[in-house]
């Protein structure tokens, strides 16, 4: 045991001087734990760092390293470091950041989760130079890390002088880096759920805001389409070819920004839950062989199938509007001259009849990354055009219906989305059984 050993005991403690070494170690681990407890985990860096103070008082070392493991340089890196000139000097010569492919004893304990101590490290072969050198450290404890039993890191301690840790020094630190890991588990979850907050916020007064834009936008289109069509008519009633193709250009865009409009609105719409129907029986084969004539392409046809007569009580407008943002997505995806197959048909399931639409196209398909967020508000693959609101929308509508859409794809293989509603209008009981892809 250091002859040293009285100028690290912990505070209240020095009444036991003359106690054995357990004795000693469990009065340290007992304080220590105490003021951990105190921490703060509001900040990840600030709580580590905090812990590592009280981990060098307690063992007068000369240096404390918290290091976490980061995967994708496959580097341990010191997030928590004690307040020493030691620590200051470790950091201007870069050692707070060591790939474990460098070796070294930090490395060594974290791949084979191994604790190690020696008295002797400016001895040892296995360290790095730059520790039992330009740090000069000579004894050192250092072992495995666990955040919430995951293996993420490790708990060193260090000091310049040679023989300065004892066995229950190792015990000691074996069982601080448990309360460590329970401290950082906190501090993580914290400020995920902080971060989460913040993005709320942010959509929030996002979707708050786009709301208002679109609505004052959709005042100014108004009177701005009604100009337009009576520009479209003289030109017509003059026979000015020029102006009346101008006129009609004028028109198109118009009517694409006004159809960005709405979206936009019904998308604020469908989070305040303030989304309506006007119910009524539709001829599904009807409605969808008509939209697909408005939308279909020279470069892109649209091919509707139906084995039979299929008739739904739905919203014939939203239906139309969910039906053309699925196409408007296929035929943006679609290469030069391929087709859209759109197929109609009707199922049993769970006691009821549902009507069904596939939608089909010959692109390059969808990323697996993307399809977990497909549906959601602004989600846009590489290739992507527009604000990413379509299909957010087409699966609203699906849902006010009580039914369903889903997508299935595979890589250079193009993409399904089918969308299944009840042919009789249903509780919101039924969407449970929806049949799925």
């Amino acid at each position: 045991m250091p002859a040293a050993r009285s100028d690290r005991m912990p505070r209240y403690a020095t009444e036991l001087a003359d106690a054995p070494e357990p004795a000693l170690a469990s009065v340290s681990l007992l304080v220590t734990l105490e003021q951990m407890l105190a921490i703060d985990g509001l900040d990840l860096r600030s709580a580590l760092d905090q812990a590592s103070d009280l981990v060098g008082a307690a063992l007068g070392a000369d240096k404390i390293d918290i290091f976490l493991y980061e995967q994708a340089n496959h580097t341990l890196v010191a997030y928590g470091v004690s307040h020493t000139e030691l620590s200051r000097r470790q950091r201007e010569l870069g050692l707070n950041r060591l790939p474990v492919a460098n070796g070294g004893r930090a490395a060594q304990v974290f791949t084979t989760q191994m604790p190690f101590l020696s008295g002797h490290l400016d001895q040892d072969p296995e360290e790095l130079l730059g520790i039992k050198g330009a740090l000069a450290v000579k004894s050192s404890i250092c072992v495995p890390l666990y955040v919430a039993g995951e293996l993420r890191g490790v708990l060193q301690a260090d000091s310049q002088q040679p023989e300065v840790f004892s066995e229950y020094d190792l015990h000691f630190v074996q069982a601080v880096a448990g309360w460590i890991g329970t401290i950082t588990h906190r501090a993580e979850l914290i400020e995920a759920i902080r971060r989460e907050a913040q993005q709320e916020a942010r959509r929030s007064t996002a979707e708050e805001l786009v709301t208002i834009i679109a609505h004052d936008l959709g005042n100014y289109l108004t009177p701005l389409m009604g100009r337009a069509s009576l520009l479209r008519r003289r030109a017509v009633r003059e026979g000015h070819a020029d102006n009346l193709e101008d006129a009609r250009e004028i028109e198109a865009a118009l009517t694409r920004l006004d159809r960005l409009v709405r979206d936009l609105l019904d998308t604020g719409r469908l989070e305040q839950d303030i989304f309506t129907l006007n119910r009524q029986q539709v001829d599904i084969g009807t409605l969808a062989r008509s939209t697909a004539e408005m939308l279909s392409r020279p470069s892109c046809g649209i091919l509707v199938t139906a084995a039979e007569e299929v008739t739904a009580e739905v919203d014939p407008e939203r239906l139309r509007q969910a039906l053309e943002n699925l196409l408007s997505n296929a035929i943006n995806h679609s290469p030069e001259g391929a087709t859209v197959y759109v197929d109609i048909a009707t199922m049993e399931q769970d006691g009821a009849r549902w009507a069904t639409i596939e939608v089909r196209d010959q692109g390059p398909g969808i990323s697996p990354d993307l399809l977990p967020q497909l549906f959601t508000r602004f989600s846009r693959g590489p290739a992507s055009k527009g604000l990413g609101l379509g299909l957010y929308l087409a699966q609203g509508i699906a849902r006010a219906h009580n039914g369903t859409l889903t997508a299935a794809s595979a890589p250079g293989e193009g993409a399904t989305f089918r969308l299944a509603i009840p042919i009789v209008a249903s509780e919101p009981a039924n969407l449970a059984a929806a049949p799925s892809a």
